[in-house]
C-alpha cells in the first residue's frame, strides 16, 4: 500500500511516498522516497514538482497511490492552504481517501524521542504553536498558541523552529540549533505516522486546516450615520 504525504504549513515544503506491503502491520512501514526544501515564499511553486519527483523516485504513478496524508497545521494561512487544496484536489481526482495530520505531530515523530518533550513552531506575531508529547508518537494535550514566555515547559526539552527562535524562553538559554532539531516537519515522518495509524486501525483527522486564531479579516460594520451640517 502506498501513501503520498506532504506538508506546507511551515517554511518547509516537504513530500514523501511511504509504503507497507499488503497484509503488513505498522512495523513494516517505510519511506520509499522523500523531498524537502525550505522556502517560505514558494510553496505553490515547489509542491507539485516535489510530488512528481518523489513518485518518480519511488517508481510509482498517481494511480498507485491508495491514501493521501497532508499536514493540517497550525501554520500561516497561505502556505497551509496550498497543501490542503492540493491534497483535496488529488484525492478527488484519484478517488482515494485524504487524511489530515497535525504538523506538530510530524515534527514530534521525526524527533524519535522516547521521553516527554514539547514541540513548538513559529506562529508569527511573536508567538508559537506548541504541544506536549509523552514520546515521539504520543501527544498528551491539545495544540495551543501563546507567547514563548507564557509556555509552561515544566523543565521539558523543547524542539522545533519555535524553540530555535526563542531559546531564552523555551530552550533553557541554549543557542545551538541542533538542540532544537528537527526544526520543521518532514513528509517522511508525517506519512509514516499516518500509515502506521491506518494499519493499526486508528482514525485520522479530516483534511481541514487547524486554525487557533480568529481571522484578521472581518465583515465591515454598518457605516456610521453622518449628521447633516446646518449653516
Amino acid at each position: 500500500m502506498l501513501l503520498l504525504a506532504f506538508d506546507t504549513a511551515t517554511p518547509a515544503v516537504t513530500a514523501a511516498v511511504c509504503q507497507a506491503p499488503e497484509g503488513g502491520g505498522p512495523h513494516t512501514v517505510r519511506t520509499a522516497a522523500a523531498s524537502s526544501s525550505v522556502d517560505a515564499r514558494r510553496h505553490g511553486e515547489l509542491l507539485a514538482p516535489a510530488i512528481r519527483d518523489v513518485l518518480a523516485e519511488a517508481g510509482a504513478g498517481p494511480g498507485d497511490i491508495a491514501h493521501i496524508a497532508v499536514g493540517v497545521g497550525p501554520g500561516p494561512y497561505t502556505g497551509l492552504r496550498v497543501g490542503l487544496a492540493t491534497a483535496l484536489s488529488l484525492a478527488d481526482a484519484l478517488g482515494v481517501p485524504c487524511h489530515g495530520v497535525p504538523t506538530l505531530d510530524a515534527v514530534a515523530y521525526a524527533s524519535g524521542r522516547t521521553g516527554p518533550f514539547i514541540a513548538a513552531s513559529d506562529a508569527r506575531r511573536k508567538e508559537v504553536f506548541w504541544a506536549r508529547y509523552a514520546d515521539a508518537s504520543t501527544r498528551t494535550g491539545e495544540i495551543a498558541v501563546d507567547r514563548p514566555a507564557e509556555v509552561d515547559t515544566g523543565g521539558l526539552p523543547v524542539i522545533g523552529h519555535g524553540a530555535a527562535l526563542y531559546p531564552a524562553a523555551l530552550g533553557g538559554g541554549s543557542e545551538e540549533t541542533a538542540a532544537f532539531e528537527p526544526l520543521y516537519p518532514s513528509a517522511s515522518a508525517l506519512g509514516e505516522l499516518a500509515l502506521r495509524r491506518l494499519l493499526a486501525g486508528e482514525d485520522l483527522d479530516p483534511p481541514r486546516p487547524l486554525y487557533l486564531r480568529r481571522p484578521d479579516a472581518a465583515e465591515p460594520s454598518a457605516p456610521k450615520r453622518v449628521g447633516q451640517w446646518k449653516a
